[in-house]
């Protein structure tokens, strides 16, 4: 990189005959244009230059230097300004990783409008409640719930989505509306498969609630079915059953009380992202920054 920082300030010199003219154009010391002149003349081996007083001329060597470091530093130019187009409309295949429920549930607009917005980009999404590696499996971005257990990846918090208490009114007609945590060993829970401890707080206080049912899955979306049909009890984020809350299907309950919340991160291999990716994560950010 040095090399080729030396060789754009000499083809700026070679053009300008004169380190002073130079400086002016480029905005950079008379003083600092000579010595690195001077080094790139002792890396090569080679004068490229006549000094005099009132101007430089280019040596048989510094001419040929000069006609091959003008083609190379106007494709760098060339290769910057491209970089600027692609930010401004990023191009190419975006490679994501979804929990399923995650996706469907609550990023399906949002995907829909960063598709909008950058039409030049197409997708390959897989969406998957299994644990996804970026590094060996070829995804750009993988979006998950909690950070990667390893510290060679990258994860930055897109949201983080706090789980509330809810039923149908079927089944509270049938079985009554508990009045604290403690009462929710008495009912029926549809839960995450092992995940049968709801960690709840008001604020003030915090239970720890073991809870039974018949119903033990791995989908959110049989779980948020169910408690529409009546099987019981569930504890999710609220955008989630947002369409059963609006129908009537669902309703919320004990309203002070909360669980964990529940983060999501985008995971990368690197910290250095093409535009697509980079775009695509500060999108799901902007989107969902009322979330963390």
């Amino acid at each position: 990189m040095e090399l080729l920082n030396d060789m754009a300030l000499f083809v700026e010199v070679a053009k300008a005959r004169s380190f002073r003219g130079a400086a002016e154009i480029i905005g950079v010391p008379n003083s600092t244009l000579s010595r690195r002149v001077a080094h790139l003349e002792k890396t090569i081996g080679l004068r490229l230059l006549h000094r005099t007083t009132r101007r430089i001329e280019l040596t048989e060597a510094g001419l040929i230097y000069f006609e091959r470091c003008r083609r190379i530093v106007d494709e760098a130019k060339l290769a910057h300004e491209q970089l600027g187009e692609m930010l401004e409309q990023p191009t190419g295949l975006l490679r994501v990783s979804f929990p399923v429920e995650f996706a469907t549930g609550y990023l399906l607009p949002i995907i829909a409008e960063f598709s909008e917005r950058y039409p030049g980009i197409t997708f390959d999404f897989e969406l998957t409640e299994r644990s996804v590696d970026p590094v060996a499996e070829p995804f750009d971005v993988v979006i998950q719930m909690g950070e990667p257990g390893t510290s060679h990846l990258i994860a930055r918090p897109v949201a983080r989505l706090k789980p509330f208490l809810y039923a149908s009114p079927g089944y509270l007609a049938l079985r009554g509306e508990p009045r604290h945590p403690d009462e929710l060993g008495q009912h029926e829970c549809l839960y995450w498969m092992k995940d049968n401890v709801w960690k709840l707080t008001d604020g003030k206080e915090t239970v720890e609630a073991k809870v039974n049912g018949r119903f033990r899955l791995n989908s959110v979306a049989l779980i948020r079915g169910l408690a529409a049909l009546d099987k019981g009890i569930v504890i999710l984020p609220d955008k989630v059953v947002a369409d059963e809350l609006k129908q009537g299907k669902l309703q919320r309950l004990l309203p002070n009380w909360s669980g964990a919340p529940m983060p999501f991160f985008a995971v990368t291999e690197t910290r250095l992202l093409p535009a697509k990716t980079q775009r695509f994560i500060e999108f799901l950010k902007t989107k969902l920054k009322d979330d963390l």
